[in-house]
């Protein structure tokens, strides 16, 4: 892991195309804005976590559609 040391306004850059700034330190509370082109995806870690969870239970319990359903699926 870098660690980096940043005031209010000063930015680091990831890549080519993403630039995080530190915009506000209030308590133990950081803001930090994120710059990132519209096909990179951004979450908080918590939100990306659920995320993951949700998709791998979906794919370990797909839901059931019977034979006819998936038969006019195809005829359309």
């Amino acid at each position: 892991m870098l660690i980096l040391a940043r005031k209010i306004d000063e930015k680091i850059k990831i890549g080519q195309d993403i630039t995080v700034t530190l915009i506000e330190i209030h308590g133990d509370q950081v803001k930090i804005g994120v710059e990132a082109p519209k096909n990179v995806r951004v979450f908080r870690q918590e939100v990306f976590d659920a995320i993951q969870s949700e998709n791998k239970a979906a794919a370990a319990n797909p839901p059931q559609q019977s034979l006819d359903e998936i038969s006019k699926l195809f005829k359309k």
